[in-house]
């Protein structure tokens, strides 16, 4: 016998966005969309009444917005968000408040969609590239906020300095920012095999052997020709 589909909530107040999420996961045979909401409010009813399994919520509705909304929905359901909202306050505030992870329209393919509501349901988060920038520059900036303008420069000239791919600039924030092989392959929606192609092409190119040199070098707490084999 199968598995249960993964029954899906779409809050979102366009009903052509909801239509089409709907159409995208219709795509993959293991999820359904069992109820669409137009608001917040609307949304936390309906997630009482069906008990999905995921929630997908938009950040800006009329009435009851998702921010509003999201911190009762996360105690009934996992919640991803699906936004054309980037603003760094945003993001952090939908972290913050329990969300299973934060897509940008835009961003992402069916397959990312499709992947995206199976592994929040799991619990493993879910980011696109600007969401997931986002956060590591707010990240950067609440550990270091008297040198992140000469750490943001400092980036830039190393990116330049050392040829990196806007790809590898990617690559080497998150890194940067303490994540694992495996998180950033889930951020850039590639394999774990892409993610070490990069690390070794970037590692390369530093001039550097271990991930603790690598941040020390694009955090600015190392000048190139210091750290390691430099």
């Amino acid at each position: 016998m199968s598995a249960a589909p993964i029954r899906v909530l779409i809050a979102d107040d366009n009903p052509v966005v909801r239509a089409g999420l709907a159409a995208l996961l219709a795509t993959a045979g293991d999820i359904e969309t069992t109820a669409q909401a137009a608001d917040g409010r609307e949304a936390l009813s309906l997630t009482r009444r069906h008990g999905p399994d995921v929630v997908l919520l938009d950040v800006r509705m009329p009435g009851v917005d998702g921010i509003s909304a999201l911190p009762h929905l996360v105690r009934m359901a996992p919640v991803l968000m699906l936004t054309y909202s980037r603003e760094a306050d945003i993001v952090r505030e939908a972290l913050l408040l329990g969300a299973g992870g934060y897509l940008v329209h835009g961003e992402f393919t069916a397959d990312d969609l499709v992947r995206a509501v199976r592994d929040v349901r799991e619990g493993r988060p879910q980011f696109t590239t600007t969401a997931a920038s986002t956060l590591l520059a707010e990240l950067r900036a609440s550990s270091h906020p008297q040198r992140n303008v000469a750490q943001s420069g400092e980036r830039v000239s190393n990116s330049v300095v050392f040829g990196l791919s806007s790809r590898e600039v990617e690559i080497m924030d998150l890194i940067a920012s303490g994540m694992s092989n495996q998180q950033i392959a889930a951020a850039c929606f590639i394999s774990e095999k892409t993610v070490k192609n990069h690390i070794n092409r970037i590692f390369a190119k530093l001039r550097i052997t271990t991930r603790s040199e690598a941040m020390a070098l694009w955090l600015g707490t190392a000048r190139p020709g210091v750290t390691g084999h430099g």
